[in-house]
């Protein structure tokens, strides 16, 4: 499987990249204690930072809404993953426990305050392109909608448009049947290449750490 990044964006964003994990032989289950403890008390932690503290007092939230402004979405109608999560810790909405591996994305996107995307690696077809959507661009996602992504960054193989910094389908979700996965980091493009190497390294330890298998990355 090959990624490539649509050159309008670079154009755009002359910075911009993104990282990829790609995960061999995982096993997804429910997500141990240890995962589930560390998830509850960094919803806890920062729920009581937000208290003090504006959105955008987080580096990673506000880089991610200047990149929405500026590749042309709405940042007010539509937030990047990664901020929709601190809003509902904000109000005490914290994420219920779903299995080990969409656990340890939410931790993740947490902890480095940017949106994941993480998919079920043979349930997409062909090579991925990540691209600025159009009008035509839209799946039914995980938040039970039919999402029209005009303007908002979007991962594409041969059947089409399958998740997004918004948003995922439920073509490519992730389930306790997957064994092969494709994890993509929507980094701040402000980061050095050699840094967000470093994160990946980190996040891939601990996701095998969970669930097994073993993990190829690279930023692109």
């Amino acid at each position: 499987m090959k990624l490539t990044i649509d050159p309008h964006i670079n154009e755009t964003l002359s910075n911009f990249k993104i990282g990829i994990i790609h995960y061999n032989n995982i096993t997804v289950s429910e997500s141990p204690q240890m995962l589930k403890g560390r998830l509850q008390l960094f919803q806890e932690q920062l729920y009581f930072d937000l208290e003090e503290k504006d959105l955008t007092d987080f580096p990673g939230l506000l880089e991610w809404q200047l990149i929405w402004k500026a590749l042309g979405a709405d940042p007010n109608r539509y937030r990047p993953s990664a901020e929709a999560l601190y809003r509902r810790i904000k109000n005490q909405n914290y994420l219920s426990t779903v299995n080990s591996t969409i656990d340890m994305n939410s931790f993740l996107s947490l902890q480095y305050e940017i949106p994941l995307g993480l998919y079920d690696a043979d349930k997409i077809k062909g090579d991925v392109d990540i691209a600025v959507a159009t009008s035509t661009d839209r799946y039914e996602g995980l938040n039970n909608r039919v999402n029209t992504l005009t303007g908002i960054l979007v991962s594409k193989d041969a059947e089409g448009a399958f998740g997004s910094p918004y948003v995922d389908s439920k073509r490519t979700a992730v389930t306790e049947q997957t064994k092969n996965a494709l994890h993509i980091f929507y980094l701040r493009p402000s980061m050095e290449t050699d840094t967000a190497l470093q994160l990946l390294t980190a996040a891939s330890n601990m996701f095998t750490g969970i669930n097994g298998g073993d993990a190829e990355f690279y930023v692109v």
